[in-house]
Formats: C-alpha cells, sequence, structure tokens
C-alpha cells in the first residue's frame, strides 16, 4: 500500500485533534441513540399501529418488526430536472425491498429549490437557508422512529448537504444516498456561454438565449456542468455513502434502476442486527470529510463546498476550516478539466473513466483515505464502473488510462500540480478563490474598487459602460446575515466581457459565486461579512471605498485594501440596505439573524444547535 501523502496525514491529523471534544460527544449521542433512544420496539401499540396503518401488504411485517423497515427521504418534485426521476423511486424500492425480506416507507419530503431556476432572482436569498430547512425537514421524517435504515433521495446543491446535517442527527442508522444521474448532454456549454456573452453584449437576442438554454437544460437529469449538484454527487463517491460508481449514470436506464436496487439490497445488509453494521455517523468520519475535500480538489469541484463541507463536518462532530482545504489544495493535482473547467461536461468525463478513475488514481499515489468505513466494501471498491452483464449489475475495474486525456488525466500527468482552491487573507478578511479555471496572468489583480451593494446595480454599472477599466468589482452586503448570501452568476457574463476586452478585472464579494463560476478571478465568501455581526461590528468590507486600491493574490494568498492605515480607522462603515421583502423573505429572517460565518457553513441551525450541546 501507497503511504498517505504527508500532508493529507498532517491535516488529517490536525482535524482529528481539533474535533476531539465534539467529535466523541456526537459519537456518545450516537452510541445512546441505538441503543437506548426511541425506536420501532420501544413504540407503544398506539404509535406502531398509526405507522402501519396504511402499509398495504407490507402491514403485517412492519407490525411484527422481524424485519427492517427502510425509511425514504425524497426530495421529489418534478419542477426540478434533477429531482424529477425520483417520482416512481419510492414503488420501485419498496419492490425492491420485498425481495431481500424488509419493507420500505415514505417517511417524508423535503423541499428542493434550484439555482438555476432562482439565479439572479428574489428568491435566490432564500436558497443557502433551504439547506438549514432540509436538514429539519429530514429529522422530521425521521422523527418517527419507525425505520432501521435509510434511503436519501437527493442531488442539487443545497439538497445534499442538508439531507446529511438531518440524517447525521440519527447517525445510528445506516444510510445511503441515493442519485439519479445527469440528463444527456444536449448543447455544449462552451457554446451556451458564448450565446449568454453574446446577449450580455447586445448581440444576441433574447428569443436566441432562450433557445440555447432550452437546448442545453433540455431533459430530466441534473445539469451537465460541474456545478455544484455534480460536485455533491462525486463528494458522495468519495466518501462511501454512495453504491460504487452510480453518481454519473442518465435516468431512465437499466444501468441506473439496478444501482437503485444494489442500493435498497446493500441497506438491508447493513443494519445493526448484522455482523455488517455500517451507520452513517460511522461512515462520515474525519478521514471521509477529508477524502470528499480531496475529490473536489483534484476534480476542479464547486466552491460553494467551502461552505457546504464544513456544514456537514459539524454536524457529526467534526471542524475544518478553509486552511485545511488551502494546505490540501497545494498536495492535490487537478486530475479533471470538466466543464467549466473544460469544454467536456460530466456525461463525457464519465465516459472518460470518471469517478473510478480519480479514486483509482489517488488510492495509488498516496492522496486518499483507503481505510474508511463506506457503505459499499472499502474506498478501493469505489475504483470501478457498474456495468449491466446480461440485465446483471457487475463492477470492472475503471480503465487503466484515460479515454480522454483533454478532461481526465492520472497523477503523474495532471492538468496542474495544485488542486485550485486557494485561501486568501489580508485587512478585508479571508475569503476563498477558485483559480483552476483562471488563467494565471490573472491569479493577481490590483486595480480600483467600484462599490456595489447589489448584483443588479452591477449589471446597469456595466450597461452604461462605467466599468470599461481595470477595476475589481466589489458587491458587499451578500453574506448570510444580510440576504441569505445568494449567489452572483449572473455578473459572470458581464464580467467576462470586460476580461475579454483586456481589462483586468475581478469580483470581490462576502456572497456567493456560482458552483459554475469561471475564468473571472473570484474572491468570494469574505468574512467577516459587511453587515455587523452580532457584537455589532461590521466587517472590513463595509469600510471600503469607491477608487480604493484592492489586491487580490492567489499566489500570494493575499486579499488587501491598500489603504493607508491612519485613514482606514478614521472612517465609518457603510450603511446596510435594509432587508428585502417578498417572495416570502421576511419568513427567513430568524435564519438571517442567527447564521454565522462562510467558513463554518453560514448555518442557523448549526450555530443554535451548538451553543446548548
Amino acid at each position: 500500500m501507497t503511504p498517505l501523502h504527508p500532508t493529507i496525514a498532517a491535516v488529517t491529523d490536525r482535524i482529528i485533534a481539533r474535533s476531539a471534544p465534539r467529535r466523541a460527544a456526537y459519537l456518545d449521542l450516537m452510541d445512546r441513540q441505538r441503543d437506548a433512544g426511541t425506536n420501532r420496539g420501544n413504540l407503544s401499540c398506539g404509535n406502531l399501529a398509526h405507522g402501519f396503518a396504511a402499509a398495504g401488504d407490507d402491514k403485517p411485517v412492519i407490525r411484527t418488526g422481524a424485519a427492517m423497515n427502510i425509511g425514504i427521504v425524497t426530495a421529489y418534485n418534478d419542477m426540478l430536472s434533477a429531482h424529477q426521476p425520483y417520482g416512481r423511486y419510492p414503488e420501485q424500492i419498496k419492490l425492491f425491498a420485498r425481495e431481500v425480506g424488509v419493507t420500505a416507507q415514505v417517511a417524508g419530503g423535503v423541499p428542493a429549490m434550484c439555482d438555476g431556476v432562482t439565479q439572479g432572482q428574489a428568491g435566490m436569498d432564500l436558497s443557502l437557508f433551504s439547506r438549514d430547512n432540509i436538514a429539519q425537514g429530514t429529522v422530521i421524517a425521521l422523527s418517527h422512529a419507525m425505520f432501521e435504515g435509510a434511503l436519501l433521495l437527493g442531488i442539487c446543491d443545497k439538497i445534499v448537504p442538508g439531507l446529511l446535517i438531518g440524517a447525521l442527527r440519527f447517525g445510528h442508522l445506516p444510510q445511503i444516498l441515493v442519485p439519479a444521474g445527469p440528463m444527456p448532454s444536449g448543447l455544449a456549454n462552451k457554446e451556451k456561454q458564448r450565446v449568454r456573452q453574446l446577449y450580455a453584449e447586445g448581440k444576441a437576442t433574447r428569443d436566441e438565449l432562450l433557445e440555447a438554454e432550452a437546448a442545453s437544460y433540455h431533459g430530466a437529469g441534473t445539469c451537465t456542468f460541474y456545478g455544484t449538484a455534480n460536485s455533491n454527487q462525486m463528494m458522495m463517491e468519495l466518501m462511501g455513502l454512495h453504491i460504487p460508481g452510480s453518481a454519473f449514470t442518465n435516468p431512465g436506464t437499466k444501468l441506473r434502476q439496478a444501482l437503485t436496487r444494489a442500493a435498497t439490497h446493500r441497506i438491508a445488509q447493513i443494519g445493526w442486527d448484522g455482523d455488517d453494521y455500517r451507520p452513517l455517523g460511522r461512515c462520515i468520519d474525519e478521514k471521509a470529510i477529508v477524502n470528499a475535500a480531496i475529490g473536489l480538489l483534484a476534480t476542479g469541484g464547486s466552491t460553494n463546498h467551502a461552505i457546504h463541507l464544513p456544514a456537514i463536518a459539524r454536524a457529526a462532530g467534526i471542524i475544518i476550516d478553509w486552511q485545511d482545504f488551502d494546505e490540501l489544495s497545494h498536495a492535490v493535482p487537478l486530475l479533471a478539466r470538466v466543464y467549466p473547467n473544460g469544454a467536456g461536461d460530466v456525461n463525457q468525463f464519465h465516459a472518460a473513466g470518471g469517478i473510478g478513475f480519480v479514486v483509482r488514481e489517488l488510492l495509488g499515489a498516496g492522496l486518499l483515505h483507503g481505510d474508511v468505513l463506506t457503505v459499499g466494501g472499502t474506498m478501493a471498491d469505489y475504483a470501478a464502473e457498474p456495468v449491466l452483464v446480461n440485465d446483471e449489475l457487475h463492477w470492472q475495474a475503471a480503465p487503466g488510462q484515460s479515454r480522454d486525456d483533454t478532461m481526465l488525466r492520472p497523477v503523474a500527468d495532471p492538468f496542474s500540480p495544485d488542486g485550485g482552491m486557494r485561501l486568501l487573507t489580508g485587512n478585508l478578511g479571508r475569503a476563498i478563490i477558485k483559480t483552476s479555471a483562471v488563467a494565471e496572468d490573472r491569479w493577481t489583480i490590483e486595480a480600483p474598487a467600484r462599490i456595489f451593494d447589489d448584483q443588479n446595480q452591477v449589471l446597469a454599472a456595466f450597461k452604461a459602460g462605467e466599468l470599461d477599466r481595470d477595476v475589481v468589482v466589489v458587491v458587499r452586503f451578500q453574506g448570510p446575515r444580510a440576504n441569505g448570501m445568494p449567489e452572483l452568476h449572473k455578473l459572470t457574463p458581464a464580467l467576462g466581457v470586460l476580461q475579454d476586452k483586456g481589462y483586468r478585472v475581478a469580483l470581490l464579494t462576502d456572497g456567493r459565486m456560482s458552483g459554475a463560476s469561471g475564468k473571472v478571478p473570484a474572491v468570494i465568501h469574505l468574512s467577516p461579512e459587511a453587515l455587523p455581526g452580532p457584537d455589532g461590528m461590521s466587517g472590513p468590507l463595509a469600510y471600503l471605498r469607491d477608487g480604493d486600491m484592492v489586491r487580490v493574490c492567489a499566489v500570494r494568498g493575499e486579499v488587501a485594501a491598500l489603504v493607508d492605515e491612519t485613514e482606514w480607522a478614521a472612517r465609518s462603515p457603510a450603511a446596510a440596505p435594509p432587508p428585502a421583502v417578498g417572495v416570502g423573505r421576511e419568513l427567513f429572517a430568524l435564519f438571517r439573524h442567527h447564521a454565522d460565518e462562510a467558513e463554518k457553513g453560514g448555518s442557523a441551525v448549526l450555530a443554535a444547535m451548538e451553543a446548548v450541546t
């Protein structure tokens, strides 16, 4: 076995030491949940009768308690392309469960909002907090204590992290994430991007833009670019929470159904009454969290997981921070270029060798923990591809060589020796930048700031020609407490136009940029956010003024206002805009008021939970 890379070993050991008290308390709680907590055997007759009243043919088995009952938590709706395939999964899962003598019931549903639909709209202000809502919905679903295991049906941006945060409150149960796969490839993402940029320049009509978007997002399944949703699926594989190789098989295929069947059968094998007990709370440990971060870096995944992975970790009593990401990034090479970091989409990535190839390469180079407890066997079992042979599910070894070295390469010949996610620090705070799609000559930008409090103000200034110069576009009051930390992907085409004109351009924000961020340097998640915190102090971003020189440097890890210290100290912070109302945002005031900083995950429910435990 190849020795573990010393940086990965050191970061993991630091996380284990840092997390020890909280992790021990979490595992103790899970042990008590299993041994003395509410479970089906402890329900009263009235409780139990309510639980199986509508179970039909499964009623006698559920009533006796002689076999596992699987709880299904589903994010199904038929407006989201990624979640539409889940509509028939519960009935299929019930049939698959009966094949191995167990039962299944839909425990509950959770919301699943689409950042693609709400991008640049008022509804995006609810997006990050939908993760907390999903976590609470998952807890409500499993709180009935009718289940000895669970299958979690969810794919997209906040849905998978939310499901896991909630499911980890029931970490004594074995649980498996069940994906539905990406839609088949449509219009090439690069062509879609070209039309978007033409529209931003006024050279394409709205009808032409809509035609391009509809040709790209055209059917059931996840969007095919490598944004947050598909990064989720990769991370679930690297954490060992999927049936191996199931992330990127298209919906509606025999193979997709066979993988769902395998997940149902597998959950029945890893319950607490057998000799292969694999509870979620033990599967998600410090090494699994590090594996997820490594996979993110090796494949150029979404920066949104610099928020989501710390939140998932916290739910399991584990503490990670952006310094951990930064140090891992210096050790982990970039093995994949999937749009927006490259030309091909996730279907082409999968065809080139996909996650199985990545896992094998990382394990072989000592860049991945191979000794994690997975739901599907060992981590080595994830270095494989699922196939059907005479309609039977089998796994074959991942290809020894990439089938397309323009988008997938071995550790010996990576696209970059660095994973491309950096921590920036300085007198403006701490922030993340993703460099994997940014040309190296733009890793350092030093230019005057232009300050905005709203992304629509940026677009108005762009259309008026006010940004046709070297500029650091600052969009502040976009943090979790200010307005829910919406993504600012709407700005990408306009900033891309400025960069293509030859200007030195960067974005600096306490908000988020989409998981599909690309060629323009974007300094994001800046913390502390501009809005005053519980101590009444505004973040440094609130003191920045139009015309201040700002330096962002991914080489030196710096984000700084180049302002005289005496002048800076004499300034008063900018006034925050009033809270937005409409689209139900006022109902989320509780989340905004109690959310903590982005580096911890920007979560109100986790912050409140930790305050009382």
